[in-house]
């Protein structure tokens, strides 16, 4: 009896050391319910009507398409080709591999690029900064060459970089043959994979500084100042747009990505081949007010507030509370029923905790989809009680249960 009782003893000993191993401080799921019954999907779109060859309106932060028409027809995209431009841009940027204080001299291939122009002259010298202004605002050809030399070495080389970037966004309608948007066989993208490139843009909001701007004046270094003045007419009249990029050539018509924000709702509009530049803006003007009409925002996490409490061992005596260290707003339909999760991930290996000190994040869920991550520290100091304290504790509660 006693030689089984030891077996038995022995067999969980091992269960519960297996356990104490993998044990995880994953949060709880939490649910939120937002009632009411849903009403639109990019199906019900009998009673939009958008004269552009191509559309499509989405909701970036969870990348949900509201409204499309022929969003997959592959058509030249013009001037909206350097949204790619910004985007490899700012990723340099954000990752440090350039700064926007780098200085760039103007090449004399970059001088001549015909139409837009931020009147660049051949030697002179102007900031990331600076070029990232002129492409923005102006949709200067001068400026979005002389950036991709100074981070593609050529221009041929950069757009080899845009074709693989949009490759791996999964932009599938999509083929590059300029960093310009300038007319060339085969350069070609539909309105969903703007929308893509589009969206991956805004992750780096930095840019809407530039492309919100409407005039403005670069002076250093020149006898005649630089006069930027925004394309997109939208900026100046329509609420709460800041960007994106416009795009006109005779054979691309006029084409837009535009973007704006109320009450903490973004849209995003996507015309291409729009006959003027006036039925362009009323399209996409259109859009994102029926956007705005059909979504609201929720503040899901508020920033120094408990996520969840994270308990270290079985008893609970050791444990933390996992802090959000930023706001984080969901977006959904105003008369849907939508559920939001929750779920935290941290870094388990750590034998103590630091109150303030980064930890994980947790992401958060629409419908089972991810749109959005926080990071989360500590709210105290703890110790970790580790896998041999854990092992003392499940083999005092086998001996005090009676095994």
């Amino acid at each position: 009896m006693i030689k089984t009782q030891k077996k038995i003893i022995s067999k969980l000993l091992c269960v519960f050391f297996i356990l104490s191993i993998c044990i995880t401080y994953t949060c709880n799921t939490k649910a939120y319910e937002v009632s009411s019954k849903h009403i639109y999907n990019s199906q019900d779109n009998e009673n939009l009507t958008v004269d552009a060859k191509s559309a499509l309106l989405m909701e970036p932060t969870s990348g949900k398409v509201i409204f499309e028409k022929n969003s997959h027809e592959k058509l030249e995209p013009a001037s909206v080709t350097k949204i790619m431009t910004m985007l490899l841009t700012m990723e340099a940027v954000d990752s440090g591999k350039i700064s926007l204080k780098d200085k760039v001299t103007i090449s004399e291939n970059a001088k001549k690029m015909g139409g837009s122009s931020m009147l660049l002259d051949t030697g002179e010298v102007r900031t990331v900064e600076e070029l990232i202004k002129g492409i923005g605002i102006a949709s200067g050809n001068d400026a979005a060459v002389a950036m991709a030399e100074y981070l593609g070495g050529s221009e041929q080389a950069f757009v080899g970089l845009m074709n693989k970037r949009a490759q791996e966004l999964g932009m599938k309608d999509t083929s590059f043959k300029n960093c310009t948007g300038l007319n060339a066989p085969g350069h070609m993208t539909s309105a969903y994979d703007i929308s893509i490139m589009s969206r991956e843009l805004l992750k780096h909001p930095q840019i809407l500084k530039y492309t919100g701007t409407y005039m403005e004046t670069i002076s250093e270094g020149r006898k005649s100042p630089i006069e930027l003045v925004n394309h997109n007419k939208l900026v100046r009249f329509f609420k709460g747009c800041d960007g994106l990029k416009t795009g006109f050539t005779d054979a691309a018509k006029y084409c837009i990505s535009a973007t704006s924000t109320r009450d903490n709702v973004r849209m995003l509009a996507v015309i291409m081949g729009s006959p003027s530049y006036k039925i362009r803006n009323k399209d996409a003007s259109m859009l994102m007010n029926y956007g705005f009409s059909k979504y609201k925002s929720i503040k899901s996490i508020t920033k120094g507030k408990a996520v969840q409490k994270i308990n270290l061992n079985k008893k609970g005596d050791k444990f933390f509370y996992a802090i959000a260290k930023d706001d984080f707003n969901v977006i959904v339909e105003k008369n849907s029923k939508d559920k939001i999760t929750y779920n935290c991930i941290l870094n388990k290996n750590k034998k103590k905790y630091k109150k303030g000190e980064n930890i994980g994040y947790c992401n958060i869920y629409t419908n089972g989809k991810l749109v959005g991550k926080v990071d989360v520290c500590t709210d105290r100091d703890v110790k970790s009680p580790g896998i041999l304290k854990n092992l003392k504790n499940n083999f005092s509660d086998i001996i005090n249960k009676g095994v």
